[in-house]
């Protein structure tokens, strides 16, 4: 059977990781056990990896594909094919930055302000690339980890440090200089592996589902019974994807001879509380609230 090796981030999307793929319709196990973790789908076989060295296995073709942040393939400067973001407003998988910061009294305004000082951060190659195309010689040295604690305590000048709000670097009176990059997990293939067309496919396969998953994210399914004397008020209630879906009952004896419709839509979690007194006030009847793994 073909397999299609792919590549789990091991750390901080860990979590966020399993928890979309069993939305997604994949159920992984082991992964906090086991380099190799179980996957129920034998055409798939996964092993995890630290983000920062995903791209260089898929680079490689050690993997096909994998789950990995922009800012690690940057930083890598790896060549592989880019499959599709994995972010979403209110997702799990939350957008980074990648930052220049100081000590809050530090005299440095802009880059080219820290000419001859020391930089210390986990993105070495980034880093030192980014002063080069600044004209900015400085000393790049390697952080493994507490670096906001290296430039409050004058060991550095200046950090690169990934932030999400800034409030942990303003926490420990550092100052934010420049946004230098913004960052979200991504999936990415192997070139190679990318031009195979059963892999192909399995990859857009993941791709479309993580999105889908992603998508459904602090969204419902709702539907409604409804009399055609209310239903266009009950429409226009109701925020939707597209239109909603609207469909005629069977007619019963129970109807008492009155046209009834089934309508039924997607909308955002947070309006349902609101949402559902006031389709009752408006004549709706027997509303079902329901969650959902996916919206493609």
């Amino acid at each position: 059977m073909k397999q299609l090796k792919l590549g789990l981030p091991k750390g901080s999307l860990e979590n966020a990781t399993i928890e979309l793929f069993r939305k997604s319709g994949w159920k992984i196990s082991g992964m906090n056990r086991s380099y190799f973790p179980s996957i129920d789908d034998d055409s798939l076989h996964c092993s995890v990896v630290r983000a920062q060295e995903m791209s260089r296995y898929v680079e490689s073709g050690t993997l096909d594909a994998g789950i990995t942040g922009k800012d690690w393939i940057q930083e890598n400067d790896s060549q592989v094919e880019f499959v599709t973001e994995l972010v979403y407003a209110k997702a799990s998988f939350r957008p980074t930055r990648w930052v220049l910061a100081v000590p809050h009294d530090s005299p440095v305004r802009k880059i080219e302000d820290l000419r001859g000082k020391k930089v210390a951060t986990e993105m070495v190659h980034f880093t030192r690339r980014l002063f080069e195309a600044h004209d900015t010689p400085v000393e790049v040295e390697f952080s493994w980890g507490a670096t906001e604690a290296k430039a409050a305590e004058g060991l550095v000048d200046a950090i690169v440090e990934v932030t999400e709000t800034g409030s942990t670097i303003r926490a420990h009176g550092l100052r934010i200089v420049a946004d230098l990059l913004e960052s979200a997990p991504q999936l990415i293939a192997n070139k190679t592996a990318w031009q195979d067309p059963w892999k192909r496919a399995k990859i857009e396969q993941i791709s479309m589902l993580l999105q889908g998953a992603l998508a459904a994210e602090h969204k419902v399914g709702i539907k409604m019974n409804v009399m055609e004397s209310d239903l266009q008020k009950i429409i226009d209630l109701i925020p939707s994807l597209t239109a909603p879906t609207v469909a005629t009952l069977y007619q019963t004896p129970a109807l008492g001879g009155k046209k009834w419709f089934s309508l039924e839509s997607v909308i955002a979690e947070d309006v349902v509380r609101e949402l559902i007194p006031e389709l009752t006030r408006n004549g709706a009847a027997g509303i079902i609230e329901y969650p959902l793994n996916k919206v493609v």
